[in-house]
C-alpha cells in the first residue's frame, strides 16, 4: 500500500464549534498534523471539536492510537469530541475498541452540533 498523506483542514462553523476535516490515510505519519489541526480548533475557541471521516481513505492501530491521544487532550481542554463520515467498517471499528462511548458517532456535521455529544445515532 502505498503511504497516502493525511491533510487536516480546521473550519470553525459555529461558536464553540470546529470541524476537522480529515483526508488520506490515518496512521502514525499524520500525529504532527492532527494535533496541530487539534490546536488550531482549540486555539479558535472550540468548546465541540467535530472530526469529520468522510474523505478518510484508510486507518490502522497507529490512527486509532493517535484518536486516543486527541481524546486525552481535548477532556483536559474540557472539550467534547463527535466524528462523522464513518463508513460501516469504522463505525464498528470504533464500537469494538469502545471509542464510541468518549466520541460520539454522528451521521452528519449539523447532527454533531445538534446532538448533546453523547448520542450515538445510525449512519
Amino acid at each position: 500500500m502505498s503511504a497516502h498523506t493525511a491533510t487536516m483542514t480546521v473550519s470553525s462553523i459555529a461558536p464553540g464549534t470546529a470541524v476537522i476535516r480529515i483526508a488520506g490515510d490515518v496512521t502514525t505519519a499524520c500525529e504532527g498534523t492532527l494535533m496541530s489541526a487539534h490546536e488550531q480548533a482549540t486555539d479558535a475557541g472550540a468548546r465541540l471539536v467535530v472530526l469529520d471521516f468522510s474523505e478518510m481513505e484508510y486507518m490502522n492501530s497507529g490512527g486509532i492510537g493517535m484518536l486516543v491521544t486527541l481524546l486525552v487532550r481535548g477532556q483536559r481542554r474540557q472539550q467534547q469530541l463527535a466524528a462523522v463520515g464513518l463508513s460501516e467498517h469504522y463505525r464498528q471499528i470504533f464500537e469494538l475498541t469502545r471509542l464510541d462511548e468518549a466520541i460520539a458517532l454522528h451521521g452528519d456535521v449539523s447532527e454533531a452540533i445538534a446532538g448533546d455529544g453523547h448520542g450515538r445515532s445510525t449512519p
